[in-house]
């Protein structure tokens, strides 16, 4: 079932709307990702309302650049990301561009994490 759920960073400062039927979340095992700690839920789009704007958040870019992790300039939690797009060896290995958001899912409202069955993420280089 389709819910609203509102996020933030740590200090309130970010503030964000994501409408989702969270089922999972993701943990990947690629340097940052493991370092960071988060667990994300994928969405569309269409399914994010910012409520504060992207150019006040800080942008860490990374690899092709063609992704990147938006942080809190005041609290350094990161609320959301937009993934890369695939490699072109991830491509013909049958992987497809994502055009939406990975959400923190530590900085919803309202998620039980315990319950939620984890997917692994194969991010690191082979």
């Amino acid at each position: 079932m389709l819910k609203t759920y509102q996020g933030a960073c740590h200090c309130g400062a970010v503030r964000f709307q994501v409408s989702a039927e969270i089922d999972q979340m993701r943990i990947c095992d690629c340097s940052i990702c493991r370092m960071r700690g988060a667990l994300t839920f994928r969405v569309p789009g269409h399914a994010m309302r910012f409520m504060t704007p992207l150019e006040e958040l800080t942008a860490y870019r990374w690899g092709s650049m063609t992704g990147a992790d938006y942080f809190c300039p005041r609290c350094g939690i990161l609320p959301f990301r937009r993934p890369s797009d695939p490699t072109p060896e991830e491509r013909a290995a049958g992987a497809v561009p994502f055009e939406g958001w990975a959400i923190n899912l530590r900085c919803l409202a309202g998620v039980g994490l315990e319950n939620l069955p984890v997917r692994q993420i194969t991010g690191r280089l082979l």
